[in-house]
């Protein structure tokens, strides 16, 4: 049992690029609080904060430094939802693993949330992709009635289904649950599970588009254990958001949010107890 399958155990968490005036705001459609911030000599700020499943790292320019550069240009870009950090209970074999599987892994390295290392990003179809060793602590659990309890998918952009079950299922070793057409969304999804979270790969079957470009970050779904009381608590607050409504996975509802998410696609998901 040597694959990445056997060592990478979880989607750790996420890092998002913010200016420094929009986190508070984020963190407060989500309902959790910081847990941490470091500044680093580069120029940039990270605030830490998690949920039940999964980590948050805001990232955002604060002074001068080739790292708030970095970050202003990527802004610039639109760039938000930055990069995909996977959790290892066995750093070194997943190192060893990414290598002989092609992802051209770096060295490893000390970080403030665990030693890391990061596969290159073209062996990753343009997704920056960090294999951890975490070191954080379990968040506190959700103060307010309708906060976020954890991450239920994030959807990834390709213009090339072939390679994404390549990559994300041979290469990295997570599981395909599912492989389908939609033709209400003109798309077909690859369902691949790490943990409790789905990673769904969208492919838009009614748009022209380049094989060999990159693969795009560009939604996330967020559990929560009340959605008519996370509707009222972000109505309150000014938020925009949709109408309730019915998911397309049976037995759920959700809804929109609509500003206050660093401009990432964000929708709020209530699975009905069986």
């Amino acid at each position: 049992m040597s694959g990445l399958r056997y060592v990478i155990t979880a989607l750790d968490h996420l890092v998002l690029i913010a200016p420094d005036d929009a986190v508070s705001g984020f963190l407060n459609v989500l309902g959790r609080d910081l847990t941490d911030v470091f500044e680093v000599e580069d120029g940039r700020r990270m605030y830490v904060a998690g949920t039940d499943n999964i980590g948050i790292e805001i990232m955002s320019p604060f002074s001068e430094g080739p790292g708030a550069t970095r970050l202003n240009e990527l802004m610039t870009g639109e760039v938000r939802l930055a990069s995909l950090a996977f959790a290892s209970n066995d750093l070194d074999a997943a190192h060893h693993t990414a290598t002989r599987r092609g992802l051209n892994p770096g060295d490893i390295q000390e970080g403030v949330t665990g030693d890391h290392f990061r596969c290159e990003d073209a062996a990753c179809a343009g997704v920056k992709t960090f294999i951890v060793e975490p070191e954080r602590s379990d968040p506190d659990p959700a103060a307010e009635p309708g906060a976020v309890i954890g991450l239920d998918h994030i959807v990834v952009n390709t213009p090339n289904p072939q390679r994404a079950l390549a990559h994300y299922g041979a290469r990295l070793g997570l599981r395909l649950a599912l492989d389908r057409q939609l033709d209400e969304l003109k798309s077909r999804l690859l369902f691949f599970k790490v943990g409790d979270i789905t990673v769904e790969i969208m492919h838009r079957l009614d748009q022209d588009q380049y094989p060999d470009a990159d693969d795009v970050l560009w939604g996330l779904s967020w559990r929560v254990d009340d959605l008519d009381a996370a509707h009222a608590r972000l109505s309150d607050a000014g938020v925009e958001v949709s109408q309730t409504r019915t998911g397309r996975k049976p037995g759920t509802r959700v809804f929109t949010v609509k500003s206050h998410t660093l401009d990432v696609p964000t929708l709020f998901i209530e699975q009905s107890p069986r």
